[in-house]
């Protein structure tokens, strides 16, 4: 049985996250507290805009300090990526069998790593879960909202 909670990370987004918490925690915190501090004894809080500002960004730090904890708690570090068999960790060379001019390359990661514009694919997204358990040379069929095309694996690293 999957477990739902669990958060797929590479090594390096782990750390990226770790990072990002010992800066909320030791840095955006306590600069918060004292805008919040500078804020109140300004007076009437009622019609205080720096109050409020502060206090939202507080609401934020907040949140952002216990989703981050909460991912990694339930972080599952992506360890021993095969290069036989397209898997979680892979980075995968793809050629569109419409386009044979068009290649793509994708690091498959988990859902809270995934940024395109890195070429980092979420595990979940269509093309990963087409790719997934195939090795190289294989033509995959992708199931996509604009329509299905298929891809042959050339390589993976």
């Amino acid at each position: 049985m999957k477990n739902k909670n669990v958060v797929y990370l590479t090594q390096e987004g782990y750390d990226e996250l770790k990072k990002e918490l010992d800066v909320l925690i030791n840095v955006r915190r306590p600069e918060n507290i004292q805008s919040i501090k500078e804020a109140r004894s300004l007076g009437d809080l009622s019609e205080n805009a720096d109050y409020d500002a502060a206090k939202n960004e507080q609401a934020q730090i907040e949140g952002r300090i216990k989703t981050i904890e909460k991912m990694l708690e339930n972080a599952s570090i992506i360890k021993n990526v095969s290069k036989d068999i397209v898997s979680l960790g892979s980075t995968v060379l793809i050629q569109y069998e419409d386009d044979p001019e068009d290649e793509d390359e994708y690091k498959i990661v988990g859902s809270q790593e995934a940024d395109p514009f890195d070429s980092k694919i979420s595990n979940e997204s269509p093309i990963a879960q087409a790719l997934m358990n195939h090795k190289v040379g294989d033509i995959v069929t992708v199931e996509s909202p604009n329509g299905s095309y298929n891809v042959e694996i050339k390589a993976i690293s």
